[in-house]
This record gives structure tokens, sequence and C-alpha cells, in this order.
């Protein structure tokens, strides 16, 4: 523990950067007098060192989470009724340091570094989760110096190997969306999963899961990345940007074996092709072809033939969030050292106007996850992965 983190004078105001409304990252405006949150019963207050950058962050900035009408703006709302207001702060997978304790709370916790599991859990149980929601959208999150969370999502990770914005890295809002996709498919040893949108937080995160659960991915990336997704665990990576004899590619990599699950990112006109994957040998098959989906990068928008579907007997799995059991195993799996991060780079939370360009205009070189620091933190844990030095 820090020796003078139970003394830390903790301010009445703070920097943080507020979401003023939908729209582009002019509505992303950065305060230095937003007041500092007081933790409630069963809270902590943590003290921000680095948060990860998720794509949720810029969709629902943009209000692109229409269930129903295409053209809709709007926030994510399952729900029934919207729960970003404004002005938010964003900014999800939140690690820092606990400065102070609510009623209830352990006081001992103070100084403990720790990772939050960023879901807004509607009850207590532990195996499911229908209305997700998450800090950083129907709470205030992690771009800012301070945040008030519950104690009982907010891990311990002592592991000292692990700077803070890599930890970061590792956060809930992928590992976990990762492992839902997996498990809600029943992934098992053995099996030949495709991951699609491969280079991305949640792509890096399946691949590593995957190893872990004893299944076998192949990535869908650029080439360029192939060799830095290998590392992490792919067994082969095809390359996205020829998609005309997808399928043959595909049969060629697994020895003509089918793919038996896919974990989707993409959408769009690719949808068809990864259906094809699974389905041109039904003999080969010991388990259904099932499609998981946590994201349409490709297109929100799918024409499937469903005589495809229900002949062919395609499971489909839509994934948003994860659940409390979910949380725990991958916080097991961090601080055994089983799970990697993928940390592309850091940015000054005052520059997060500058990341979000980035994130967007992205390039052949980016892998992994983006990771916002407070300027205070800066030089401890920000500096040394710069996107200048990445």
């Amino acid at each position: 523990m820090p020796a003078d983190t139970k003394n830390e004078r903790i301010p009445e105001t703070m920097p943080a950067m507020l979401l003023t409304g939908h729209g582009d990252i002019d509505k992303l405006v950065y305060r230095e007098d937003v007041p500092t949150p007081k933790p409630g019963a069963g809270e902590v207050l943590v003290k921000v060192t680095a948060t990860a950058k998720n794509n949720t962050d810029r969709k629902a900035r943009e209000g692109l989470y229409p269930t129903k009408d295409k053209e809709e703006v709007t926030s994510f709302q399952i729900g029934g009724s919207p729960t970003l207001t404004f002005p938010r702060i964003q900014g999800a997978d939140v690690v820092g340091r606990v400065v102070a304790t609510g009623r209830g709370v352990d006081p001992d916790r103070v100084g403990e570094r720790g990772l939050l599991d960023f879901n807004l859990y509607a009850d207590d149980r532990r195996d499911i989760n229908l209305t997700p929601d998450y800090y950083g959208h129907g709470a205030d999150g992690g771009f800012a110096e301070y945040v008030v969370v519950p104690s009982d999502q907010f891990y311990a990770v002592g592991n000292e190997d692990l700077a803070d914005a890599e930890l970061a890295a590792m956060g809930m809002c992928s590992y976990q969306t990762a492992l839902h996709m997996l498990t809600a498919a029943g992934v098992g040893a053995g099996e030949r999963v495709l991951v699609t949108g491969a280079s991305g937080g949640v792509g890096t995160a399946l691949i590593q899961l995957c190893r872990v659960l004893g299944a076998i991915p192949y990535a869908l990336s650029k080439a360029e990345k192939a060799d830095a997704l290998r590392s992490l665990g792919a067994e082969d990576v095809l390359d996205r940007t020829a998609t005309g004899d997808f399928c043959d590619r595909v049969r060629r990599a697994t020895g003509d074996w089918p793919i038996d699950a896919v974990m989707d990112l993409v959408g769009g006109e690719m949808t068809e092709r990864f259906i094809d994957t699974m389905v041109f040998d039904m003999n080969r098959r010991r388990t259904y072809p099932r499609l998981s989906i946590a994201g349409a990068s490709g297109g929100n928008v799918s024409e499937v033939m469903w005589t495809r579907i229900y002949l062919y007997q395609v499971q489909i799995f839509g994934v948003s969030h994860g659940t409390r059991d979910e949380a725990d195993r991958l916080i097991s799996w961090i601080r055994s050292g089983e799970l990697k991060p993928v940390l592309h780079a850091a940015f000054k939370l005052s520059e997060l106007h500058r990341a979000e360009r980035y994130f967007v205009k992205r390039g052949s070189g980016y892998l992994g996850k983006i990771v916002i620091v407070p300027d205070s933190e800066w030089p401890a844990h920000g500096a040394p992965f710069a996107l200048e030095q990445s």
C-alpha cells in the first residue's frame, strides 16, 4: 500500500471529461471543476489511474443503438427507458486505487488497487443479466480523476507485473463480453472457433479465452496483424480484405473441418459467409452450428435466408454484457496470469478528442486497446505507453 494513501486529501472538485449530448467529439467537454463524488453505503471512492476506451463510448455518444428504427438516434436502453442522461462521464473499464470507503465497507480497503466490473446490474443474480447497463452510460465512469463504484464490483488485482494501463486494457467491457459470447454458445475444448474483428479489444480477448477453454481460434483480420494474433493464440489468420473465396480459405485452414462456432463482431454482408463456414459438411459436425453476435462493425443489417438457419439448425446468440459469475472467472484468470494485456497506447484525459479521432481512423498497426489516463497520473501511468512510444 502506498505510504500516503490513507492520509490523501480528496479535493472538492476534479477534472473530468463530460459528454454533453449526442453528437460528434465536440460534445465531449473537458472541465476541471466537476464535483468529486462521495461514496455511499457499500461503495468505494476510487482515484482513477487508467480507463480503457471502448467502441461503446463512441456508439453511445453518437446514439447508434437503435433496436427498431434503423435511423433512430438513441442510447442503450434495454431496461425500457434511457439511462444515459447529460452531462455524463463515460469510461467503463476503470483501474485505480481506493481512497475512501462508504458505510459498511472495510476501511482497510483504502490503498487497494483494483479493476471495475463495469456492469450496472439490475439485481443480485449471478448467472443472468437481462437488462444490462454500465458505468460510463447509466452512471458516471472513469474519464475523470475519481469515480464511485460498488465495493463488491471493484476487484483487487495486485499483480505487480501488470502496470495500471495494462490492467485497464484487460477490462470487463471487452473480456466479459468475449467470455459471454463463448459461454452463450457453449464452446468447449477442441472446437474450432472463427473470431471476426480479431484485432480489437473483444477479438483479442476471444483468442486468449478460446485457448484458456481449450478451443481452437481462427482469426479474421488484416494480413499484417497475423504474427501478433498468432502470438496471442490464433491457430491461423485469414485476411479480411480478401473475401471472394472466404469459405474455401477457411476449409484449407481447418483441414476441411467445419467451423463449430463463429464469434461475430462484424455482421453486414459477411454474415452469410460466416454461416457458410459452419454448414458446408454437416456430416462432419458433432454439435449444432452456432453464431454468437456482439457487434456490427461491418453493417447493422444482414440479409440472411431463414431457410438456411432452420434447415441447418444454426443457433444464434445475441450478446451484450456478461454476468457476475463470469466476472469472477475473468478476475481469477487475470490474477493467475492466464490472460495477457493487449495495450496499444495511452492518451491523456484532456486529449480525449485526439484519442477519439485516432480510434476512428486507426491504421493497420492498431491492435488491442487504447487507455485514457488522468493528466495528474500521466507521468506514472500514461507516459510509458504514450502513442509515440507504442
